[in-house]
């Protein structure tokens, strides 16, 4: 009993070794962010609102700036444009500048109908079958994009919209692949 005991014991410390090594080698979320608050993300990069209240300020710091904009949409689309500290600079789909928390945004993507009228398809194809109609301004999910083409989704419905008809996405960025 006490050989299996101590053979357990070393089994165990040897798994637990492995696990940690394994954990160093992988690379975290939370190891992207330095000690000062910035990250090691690329900028610019696409964020959205995480909460239905968030305050955009005009400079980097909620005690010397005041607030500029009170965002009441979650799901918002914005662009992070720069970092220092907690603080992003961002840019929202109006082409407005400003600063807000770290902790008021995610990394979920989202993008914001742009022009008139979309028709979203039920196939990346401009001969594919009309999904539905989507009106301007409206925050869609994004859960997939190539090439000229997202697919989104919003209140339980989902298709496929041109990528230049949507706010939130880069040229030729690939999204959920």
């Amino acid at each position: 009993m006490a050989v299996r005991h101590c053979l357990s014991t070393a089994v165990s410390g040897l798994i637990a070794a492995a696990a940690v090594a394994l954990l160093g080698a992988m690379p975290a979320r939370a190891a992207d962010e330095r000690a000062d608050g910035t990250t090691t993300l690329p900028i610019p990069r696409f964020v959205s609102l995480k909460s239905n209240s968030a305050m955009m300020r005009t400079g980097p710091d909620d005690r010397r700036f005041p607030i500029a904009w009170e965002y009441k949409r979650r799901g918002l689309p914005l662009e992070i444009i720069r970092e220092y500290g907690i603080w992003r600079q961002v840019r929202d789909p109006d082409g407005t500048i400003g600063w807000m928390n770290k902790s008021l945004l995610t990394g979920e993507r989202t993008g914001f109908v742009t022009g008139g009228i979309r028709t979203l398809y039920t196939s990346p194809d401009l001969q594919a079958r009309v999904a539905w109609r989507i009106e301007p301004g409206t925050v869609v999910t994004i859960t997939l994009c190539e090439n000229v083409w997202c697919r989104v989704s919003n209140a339980g419905r989902s298709g496929y919209i041109l990528r230049n008809q949507l706010w939130g996405t880069y040229p030729n960025e690939a999204i959920g692949r």
